[in-house]
Parts: C-alpha cells; structure tokens; sequence
C-alpha cells in the first residue's frame, strides 16, 4: 500500500493542479469581511431629532422654528436626541403663545443629519436610543451563525466529504449576503444575517482542509497562509469600498457579486482523495490522481496506482479517536486553548474599530495592508522554523506585551503621535514576528491608550500557527471534526469578545486577564510536537507516532515520557 504522501511526490506536491484548487477555495476569504461591512462601518451615535413634522400640518416653519417648537432641549442646550413634545390638535398660534411641555419618546421615527454615511442599519432601522443596543445584538448574532456553522459542517464533512461541506456553505453565503442587503425590517435582517454566518462559518472550516490534503509536507502551511492572504486584501478592498460608497446595502450586494462567482466554479473543485481513501473509494482516488498528474504534467506509474488501497486499519468513533488517547488529548486541548485565546483578543478589537478615534476607513486599510506581507513571509518561516517554535514564541510574547497596558494612562485620545508609534511598532514586530493575525493587546485600543500599540499585534499573531497545528496532529478521520470543535472555541472566545470591550471600560484589569490567558496558551505550546516536514496521520497510531518521527527518535516509549 502506498500512502498518501509517496503519491503526492510522484504527481507533485504543489503543482499547478494543486495551485488552481488553493486559489479556488481561498478566493471566497476575499469576500469574508465584506460580509460583517453592514454592522461594522456604522456610525453608532449619528445627530439626529425626532421626525416632528406634524406640526408643518399648523404652518409653515423653518427647521430651526420647528425644532423650537417641539423638541426640548437637553442640559447643555442642545435639541434632544430622543425625546419630542407630545403632539397637540392646537393653532400655530397658540403652541407659540403658551408652549408645549409634555414629553414623549420619537413617535415618528429621527431626522439624521451630519452623516459619515448615506445609510447604514442603523438609520436604516433607527437603532437609536433605546435601541441601540440593537447592534451589539446583531454582532452576537452574526457570530453564533458562524459557531453554529463551524458545528454543523464539521462532522457533516467527515460523513459527506470535504467537497460536499465546502460547497454548501458557498451557496449558502451567496444566497443570503443577497438577501441580506435587501431585508425591509431588523427581524429578517437579523435571520438573514445569522444565516450568513452558518455559511461563513461552515466554509472557512473546510476550504483550508480540502486544500491542505492535497498538498505535500513541503508547501502545506501555504494552505492556511493563501487563505488568509486573500482575507488580508479583501480587507483592504473592502475599505476602499465603503468609502466610496457609503451605502450599506449597495456595499453588501457588492460583496454578493463575487459569492455568485464562487456558487458557480465551487461545484467543480476536486474531492480529497484522502478523505476517499479513508472511505473505501479507490476508483475515484485513482481518477483523481491521474487527473491531478495530467494537470501538473507529471507521469503516474502504473505500480503506483496499483498500491493504492484501502486504509484496514479501523478508523470508526469519531472524535473518540482523539480522546481515546491521553497524548492525542492533550495535543488537542492545547491547540484548543490558544485558538480560544486568540479570537478573544482580535475580535475585541476588530469589532471595536469605531472607538479607535480614528478614520475607521484607514483602521480597516491598516488592518488589511500589514496582514499581507506578515501572511507571505509567514510562509516562508513556518517552513524554516516550524510551528512549535512560532506558536511558542509568539504568544508568550505578545502576551507580556500587552500587560504593559496596567502602565498606560487611562482616558487619553488616540492621536497622530500614537497612530505613527502605531505604525512603527507594526513595522518593527513585522520584521521579526510576521504571523498574522490576532491582538493581545486589543484593549490598548478599546481602552484609549497608547503605549506600544503594535507591539502584540504582531507578536501575538498565530492563526496560521494554529490552524497548521491542528490539521497536522488530527487523524484524516477525525480531521475536519477536530478542526471544527477547535473552530467552535474560537467563535465562543468571538462571542465573548464585545462583552469584554463593555467590561474594559469599567476597570483596567480586563485586558491582564486575557493576556494571561495568552501567556498560558503559549507555554502550553512545549507540550506540543514539531509538525514540520511531517505526513498528515492517517489514522490515530500514525498521529501519535508524529512526535517520534520529528524528534528522531525511533522508540515508540520514549514518546510517551515526554
């Protein structure tokens, strides 16, 4: 029999078959943050007054006279924002003469003026005053579609193919970042927004995987690396989007336009063949390869095609594989953590980009344009030293960095003199610590403080670290799961992440709790073992065997003493 791996060498680890299906998969990221553009470029406390035009029923009145005559004024002498006169059936003359004092809430709907935008949900929807809170509720929202979807469709691809799993998020996303653009109220905004997140969700669980298990030990962190290069320009472009727009809904039906592309070619990626081999499919596996060799111009043996069969050792149990083994566990639980971690930090500060004091249009470009060279040379140091050393170094590190928040004044505006130090310290933390792409020190932002801002940006960044790492120590059959059930603890760290920003505001020990739950993450990280230049297991005696096989060692017991 011959495995995976051998294969992959004879018809070639990343050849133009394999380029063209990366690109494929990778290219829906592009369109990732386009889809929260709706609830993120918002302006959330806009100037406004209550629509008070029953009283250009009585006469005819400038705007400065009407708001007079029936709005109050608030403490500081400004016109009310949520408040209105209650309305009367009485001439204009004597409104004048003897004055309105009965207040009530907007009856009519605001009037908003000195926009940012054009429209946005929240003027759309008037997610103002005892509404507001409306647009945290949509966040949430969004986010639990994205867990729901990570649940759903990872087991779903261990069953039904990694193919299968990939192109029904697809369609799905596409289907309703249309519908979302066109919803009339907030309750179908929000079903189609959760809706959303299920394909958005579902999708990037799998499309990495699909990827990564057509490509050989040489080039396979570039699966999680193209993805995220994709993710990295698309964020940049989406600020360049909104700008010129300014129009929610014509910028979420922008972003469905590509999706359309995607729902089309997505029905003719290749299915793993790994997957097909675990399942008992070698006809398919065979066709596959030849087709994969006759793309990248490659010979295939005939000898070979005649190894490959089916995989006898017993893969059935699910994700009982892993937790039947005590190292296999603890490899899992450790990944687990940091992913958790991680998304806890970035999304505190990404979903916060309004109260950086900043242009939310450069925010979002500066996000996007550091990501880019920090994924590409990504790629290159995951090859050259490894995910251990990377995940280790990198969260500790950005961990103690952003304790050195408890030493930043509180309250101060983020001004140019931060925004360059901000920018210095990205371009310092670039050149060594390139893996993007998560914030430890998101609450320096969240918090109005300036002190090395960019240091645990970059020090901190390791979702391609991470997502490497928990392909390369699950089992082919249990891959996708495991990948999954990791997803799901990243998008509870998400789901905790606005209550977090709320939490910061009241006291400044937030942020060391998180950092420290960073720190611990990466110290972990000696626990794990070196994946570099390894096969992916097929099977749970071939994971567990990992460690033996990147240390050198040839005894099966002195792994264990680890």
């Amino acid at each position: 029999m011959a495995d995976f791996g051998e294969i992959l060498r004879n018809i070639g680890e990343f050849g133009l078959f394999q380029q063209l299906t990366l690109t494929a998969l990778a290219f829906p990221n592009f369109c990732q943050g386009f889809l929260m553009s709706s609830f993120l470029f918002i302006q959330s406390d806009p100037e406004r007054h209550c629509n008070t035009d029953w009283i250009l029923r009585a006469a005819n009145l400038t705007t400065e006279e009407q708001l007079n005559l029936t709005v109050p004024r608030e403490e500081d002498g400004s016109f009310s924002r949520c408040r209105m006169f209650v309305p009367v059936d009485w001439d204009i003359q004597d409104i004048r003469e003897f004055g309105l004092n009965e207040t009530t809430g907007c009856r009519d709907g605001w009037v908003y003026g000195s926009m940012l935008y054009e429209s946005t949900i929240v003027t759309d929807f008037d997610l103002v005053c005892g509404r507001s809170n409306m647009v945290g509720v949509i966040q949430t929202v969004f986010l639990a579609g994205i867990l729901l979807g990570s649940l759903m469709f990872g087991p779903f691809a261990e069953s039904f193919g990694r193919k299968r799993a990939t192109q029904i998020p697809a369609v799905i996303s596409f289907v309703f970042t249309l519908t979302t653009a066109l919803c009339p109220s907030i309750y179908l905004y929000l079903a189609s927004i959760f809706m959303m997140g299920i394909g958005a969700g579902g999708y990037r669980v799998n499309c990495i995987i699909l990827a990564t298990e057509w490509i050989g030990v040489s080039k396979r962190s570039w699966g999680a690396c193209v993805t995220q290069f994709f993710g990295s320009v698309g964020q940049c472009v989406l600020a360049g989007t909104v700008y010129g727009i300014r129009k929610w809904r014509v910028a979420q039906l922008i972003s469905a336009a590509p999706l359309a592309v995607v729902a089309v070619y997505i029905w003719f990626i290749p299915e793993s063949a790994r997957w097909l081999l675990n399942k008992g499919r070698t006809e398919e596996v065979k066709q596959l390869i030849a087709k994969a060799a006759a793309v990248n111009k490659q010979p295939v043996p005939h000898s070979l095609l005649e190894k490959v069969t089916v995989n006898t050792t017993p893969n059935n149990g699910g994700m009982k594989i892993i937790f039947r083994s005590p190292l296999l566990t603890r490899y899992f639980l450790t990944v687990v953590l940091a992913w958790f971690s991680l998304n806890l930090c970035i999304y505190c500060l990404y979903l916060d980009m309004g109260n950086l004091g900043f242009s939310i249009f450069l925010t979002q470009f500066l996000f996007g344009a550091f990501e880019i060279p920090a994924v590409l040379f990504s790629m290159w140091l995951l090859e050259i030293f490894g995910r251990k050393a990377l995940f280790i170094f990198t969260l500790v590190i950005g961990g103690l960095s952003s304790l050195l928040i408890v030493a930043v004044p509180q309250g101060k505006p983020f001004g140019w003199i931060d925004i360059t130090q901000y920018v210095l310290g990205l371009f310092v933390i670039l050149s060594f610590i390139p893996l993007p792409r998560t914030c430890s020190s998101c609450y320096v932002f969240g918090c109005g403080r300036s002190l090395l801002p960019g240091l645990g940006w970059f020090c901190s960044t390791q979702l391609l670290d991470v997502d490497a790492y928990i392909q390369e120590l699950s089992p082919t059959s249990v891959r996708q799961t495991a990948t999954a059930l990791g997803s799901i603890a990243a998008r509870a760290g998400v789901l905790l992440a606005p209550l977090l920003n709320m939490l910061a505001v009241y006291h400044w020990v937030i942020p060391i709790v998180s950092s420290s739950l960073t720190i611990v993450g990466g110290a972990l990280g000696f626990l794990l073992p070196e994946t570099k230049k390894t096969e992916l297991p097929e099977t749970a005696e071939e994971a567990e065997k990992n460690r033996v096989a990147a240390s050198g060692s040839d005894s099966p017991s002195e792994e264990n003493t680890l």
